[in-house]
C-alpha cells in the first residue's frame, strides 16, 4: 500500500535533515531505511527509456527513417558499364539494371518497408511516407516492358526485374503484393499495379510447392519443409486480394495455411512457433527464431485485418493470435526486446523481431483483439527499446540478417547482425505507425512507479 503523504513528508525532513548535518559539518547523517526513507519511489537505473513515449518522439523516429531510405533507395536505370543514366527507353539496352542503392526495390523486405511507409502516412498526416512508395511502386511497374523480353530470355538470371517477371519463390512475390494491393486501394499509385499483382497470385496460388494437402512448402533445405516465413509470404497477399476483388476463395485460401502451418507447428503450451518442420522427421527440433514468429504473429493481424467477421475461420486464427501474444509477452526481456530465440535468454537481443511484435500487439490493440490493459505496456516498453535502435542518420541497428533454417542452436545463437540487414526498416516504420495511433487513442499513467493503462473510473 502507498505510504501517507504524512509519512512521505517525514522521509523528506530526515532527507532534509541529513542535508543540514552534512553542511554544518557533523560526519554522521541519521540513517536512512524502510521506516525514515521512501525507498519504492527510489528511482530504477532502466536500460531503456521508461514510459510513455511522446507523438512527437515517435514521429522524430520515422522521419529519420524516411530521410535515411528516400536518400539511399534512388529510382533510376542505369548502364553498369557507364555507370551513366538510361533515359531514353524505346530499345532496350542489355548492359541496363536498376541503380545500386542500400537495398533492392523488390525484396520481400522492401515489400514490408512499401507497407510500412503507406502506414505512416496515415498514422502522422505526412504525404511523404506514401509518396516514398506509390513513386516507386509506380516506377517499378513502368518499366516492365522495358525489361521484359531481358527475363523471357533467361528467367533464371540475376537481372533487375526478375523477382517481378519471373518469381521463384514465395519470397519473391508475397510482400510486394500485398503492397501493391494496399496501394491499389488507396487510389494514389500513378499506374496500374494489378497486371503485377496477378502475377504474384499466380505464383502464389498455382506455381509453389505444396505438401498433399495444399501447405504450401519448399524442397530445401529438406524436401517437403515449411517455413514458418512462408505464412507472411503468402497469407498477407490472398487476405488482401480477397479484399480487393471480393472473392472469398482467397479468404478461405489464407485462413486455411494459418491452420495447417498452426497444426504443425504451433506450440500452444509455449504459445510459440517452431522455425521449421520437415515432413520426414519422426522428432521436430523447436527452435523458436524470433523473427519467424514475428512473420507468424503479423500474418494472424493481417488477415484478420479484412478477414469478414462472418467468416467461419475467424473465430480460430483469433485464438491463435490471442494465444501467440500471450505467449510472445512472456519472453519479452527487461530490457524491452526480445530475444534471438524466443525461449533462450542467453540469444541476443535482435531489433527487427521486436519491431514486428511492437506492430503487432499494437495493432491488435487498436482492433479490440487483445485486452490493452495486459499488452500496452508491453508496447510501448518494446518501442521505447526499438527507437534506441535507430541512429541520427535514420539507420536501424541490431537485426539478424536474412536466415535459412537450422536444426542446432549455434546456427541461430551466431547468425550475423547489420545495418544495411533490410528486415529490419519496414518493421520499425509499422510499429511507430501503429504506435502513434495507440497513443492517440488511448491514455496512460505512472501508477505505483509502474506504466499502466488509464482506465475510466
Amino acid at each position: 500500500m502507498p505510504e501517507s503523504p504524512a509519512f512521505l513528508r517525514a522521509a523528506l525532513t530526515v532527507c532534509w535533515a541529513a542535508t543540514a548535518s552534512l553542511s554544518s559539518g557533523q560526519s554522521t547523517p541519521p540513517k536512512a531505511n524502510d521506516s525514515t526513507t521512501p525507498l519504492h519511489l527510489l528511482q530504477p537505473d532502466y536500460p531503456v527509456p521508461y514510459g510513455q513515449p511522446a507523438v512527437a518522439d515517435v514521429t522524430k523516429v520515422l522521419d529519420r527513417v524516411y530521410t535515411y531510405l528516400a536518400g539511399v533507395t534512388p529510382m533510376e536505370v542505369i548502364d553498369k558499364q557507364t555507370s551513366q543514366p538510361i533515359t531514353s527507353f524505346g530499345t532496350f539496352n542489355p548492359n541496363a539494371v536498376l541503380k545500386p542503392g542500400d537495398f533492392r526495390l523488390t525484396s520481400y523486405e522492401w515489400g514490408v518497408t512499401y507497407a510500412g511507409m503507406l502506414l505512416a502516412s496515415e498514422a502522422t498526416g505526412d504525404p511523404r511516407y506514401a509518396e516514398y512508395t506509390n513513386q516507386r511502386l509506380a516506377f517499378l511497374v513502368n518499366l516492365i516492358p522495358y525489361f521484359r523480353e531481358q527475363v523471357r530470355a533467361n528467367p533464371q538470371a540475376n537481372t533487375s526485374l526478375r523477382p517481378m517477371l519471373a518469381p521463384h519463390a514465395l519470397d519473391d512475390a508475397g510482400a510486394m503484393a500485398a503492397a501493391m494491393i494496399k496501394a491499389t486501394r488507396t487510389g494514389r499509385v500513378k499506374a496500374d499495379l494489378r497486371p503485377q499483382i496477378d502475377t504474384y497470385l499466380s505464383y502464389i496460388q498455382t506455381r509453389e510447392h505444396r505438401l498433399a494437402d495444399g501447405t504450401l512448402a519448399r524442397n530445401r533445405p529438406q524436401p517437403n519443409t515449411l517455413w514458418l516465413d512462408d505464412l507472411f509470404m503468402s497469407v498477407p497477399a490472398l487476405a488482401q486480394m480477397g479484399k480487393l476483388t471480393g472473392n472469398g476463395a482467397y479468404y478461405d485460401e489464407a485462413v486455411k495455411q494459418v491452420l495447417q502451418f498452426s497444426n504443425r507447428m504451433f506450440n500452444r503450451q509455449k504459445g510459440l512457433y517452431m522455425h521449421g518442420w520437415v515432413e520426414g522427421m519422426s522428432v521436430h527440433p523447436e527452435f523458436h527464431w524470433a523473427r519467424a514468429n514475428g512473420w507468424a504473429v503479423m500474418t494472424a493481424v493481417e488477415l484478420l485485418d479484412v478477414l469478414p467477421e462472418t467468416h467461419p475461420g475467424r473465430a480460430a486464427v483469433l485464438d491463435l493470435l490471442r494465444t501467440h501474444v500471450r505467449g510472445l509477452a512472456a519472453c519479452q526481456s527487461g530490457s524491452g526486446f526480445w530475444h534471438q530465440l524466443l525461449d533462450r535468454t542467453d540469444s541476443y537481443l535482435e531489433t527487427s523481431a521486436t519491431a514486428i511484435y511492437v506492430y503487432s500487439m499494437a495493432r491488435a490493440i487498436n482492433r479490440g483483439w487483445i485486452d490493452p490493459l495486459a499488452y500496452a505496456p508491453v508496447v510501448l516498453l518494446g518501442w521505447n527499446a526499438v527507437a534506441t535502435k535507430v541512429t541520427e542518420k535514420g539507420q536501424v541497428a541490431g537485426t539478424c540478417v536474412g536466415t535459412g533454417m537450422g536444426f542446432d542452436p549455434a546456427f541461430y545463437y551466431h547468425r550475423p547482425i547489420n545495418l544495411y540487414a533490410a528486415h529490419g526498416y519496414g518493421p520499425v516504420l509499422l510499429a511507430g505507425a501503429e504506435v502513434i495511433h495507440l497513443l492517440k487513442k488511448q491514455q496512460f499513467e505512472i501508477n505505483d512507479s509502474s506504466l499502466q493503462l488509464t482506465q475510466k473510473r
